[in-house]
This record gives C-alpha cells, structure tokens and sequence, in this order.
C-alpha cells in the first residue's frame, strides 16, 4: 500500500500540541507512582487552516476524505519532521463570493 503525502500549504499559524501518555498509581500515604504509557508515550498534534478559493479547498477536503479518519499520510509539520500523521475530521466555513477557510487537526499516528 502507497502511503500518500499531504502537500499542501496551510496558514502561518499553526499550532501544536504535546501530550504525555502517562499511567498513575496514587498510593495512600501520598505517594505516586507514574510511568509512561505504551512504546509511543508522546502524541503530537497539529491545528490548521487553509484559507482560499473553493477550487484550492476542494482537492484538501478530497484528500481528507480519501483517508475517512483511519490511513495515515505523510506530512512535515512547521517543525520539518515529516511523520506519519491522520485527521479525524475537519470544518469548512464558506466566507462569501467563493471564498473558503477549512480547520483540520492533525494527530501523529505511528503506523498505517
């Protein structure tokens, strides 16, 4: 299976998110115990938007739903790690006299 790559630019302002996967045990004296959770504790994620004419919006939004959520795609981040990453959904606003701005978030997958 050919993993496909998201090209297209999206807006200066992207921003990203880090969380820690983390398991606890909380002990009655006040002691914790923390440890990492699974073999990829850390998952990032990415907000975007894309803003333009609905021809430029109509091929992200194919390609999104060309993935339905589930296959992962390649795409490099503001950072410049190109990684495997997958979108659940995304919201399109229709702005007037044909203009478009489409959210996605971006989450970090770890296999196809």
């Amino acid at each position: 299976m050919t993993i496909k790559t998201f090209s297209y630019p999206a807006r200066v302002n992207a921003v990203g998110d880090t969380r820690f996967r983390i398991r606890k045990a909380q002990f009655g004296d006040g002691y914790e115990q923390v440890a990492g959770d699974g073999i990829n504790p850390i998952r990032r994620s990415w907000d975007l938007s894309f803003v333009g004419k609905y021809d430029y919006i109509a091929p992200i939004i194919a390609f999104l739903e060309d993935h339905y959520g589930v296959k992962s795609f390649q795409w490099t981040p503001p950072n410049n790690i190109l990684g495997l990453y997958r979108c659940e959904g995304y919201k399109p606003v229709a702005m007037g006299g044909d203009n478009y701005s489409l959210t996605a978030t971006f989450t970090e997958a770890f296999s196809v």
